[in-house]
């Protein structure tokens, strides 16, 4: 019996990413997919709580999910699709943008492996980095060449994270192979690019920009960031964990309070 995969994605189900990852892993795989019916990118681990949802069937095994976010789709696909046996892997991508350092927070990308890993489901989130030229036309070959590589060992050995952590995965731009290196996450440096306009009947409004990939080196990281895996054309797999808590941090806080 095939292994099964669940695929989602925050770029929406129409997605030239998303597509070029069924058509790598179904061949060998018996694929699920369930994406968002428009894009959702940046809207984090967010769960539709105000509005109810709809699966809607777009194809053999594949369902947008009416205004729904890439949380939703795996929740909502483990719940109703999956009840007797869970998928053997979750992939969430590719994303067309890069999604490392802090952007880990707000990629919707990562959300959907994060929920993977909630519900005990291994889990990738695959992301292709793009210059400013690539933004229309993406090369997406790599990307699926390496999501198929890492099913493929996930599948066939033991998965080395522990509970409630997932892979995030970044493409760099024009590598021709897939040179792999496990990388931490950087410092990304943010910057305001928020752009003020009106509209026909005066009315102010904003519209977010992009920053450039700009990002800090760590002082007593250990090995290379993401940003400098990428930068050196290497394939950047970051192990995530869900837990949040500096436990370094734990003692000096208790002192302080007891100040």
């Amino acid at each position: 019996m095939k292994k099964h995969i669940l695929l989602t994605n925050d770029d929406g189900y129409e997605a030239a990413g998303l597509h070029a990852l069924i058509e790598a892993l179904r061949p060998q795989y018996h694929v699920t997919i369930v994406a968002p019916a428009t894009e959702k990118s940046a809207c984090a681990h967010s769960l539709t709580l105000t509005r109810p949802l709809r699966f809607i069937a777009v194809g053999d095994d594949f369902y947008k999910l009416d205004d729904g976010t890439p949380t939703d789709c795996i929740y909502l696909a483990l719940h109703s699709m999956f009840e007797t046996a869970k998928p053997d892997l979750i992939i969430s991508g590719i994303n067309r943008g890069a999604n490392m350092g802090e952007d880990i927070t707000y990629s919707g990308t990562a959300a959907g492996a994060m929920e993977g890993v909630i519900h005990g489901v291994p889990s990738i989130a695959l992301s292709q980095v793009l210059t400013s030229g690539d933004a229309l036309d993406v090369d997406y070959t790599l990307a699926a060449q390496v999501a198929k590589e890492l099913a493929n060992k996930i599948l066939t050995s033991n998965f080395p994270l522990e509970k409630r952590e997932f892979l995030n995965v970044n493409i760099p731009t024009h590598a021709s192979e897939p040179k792999l290196c496990v990388t931490h996450a950087g410092y990304r440096e943010y910057g305001n690019d928020a752009h003020l306009h009106r509209n026909p009947r005066g009315e102010e409004y904003y519209w977010l920009g992009l920053h450039p990939l700009a990002w800090q080196s760590r002082a007593n990281a250990q090995g290379l960031s993401d940003f400098d895996a990428v930068a050196q054309g290497m394939v950047s797999i970051t192990p995530i964990r869900l837990d949040l808590t500096s436990y370094e941090r734990m003692n000096t806080l208790k002192a302080w309070l007891e100040i």
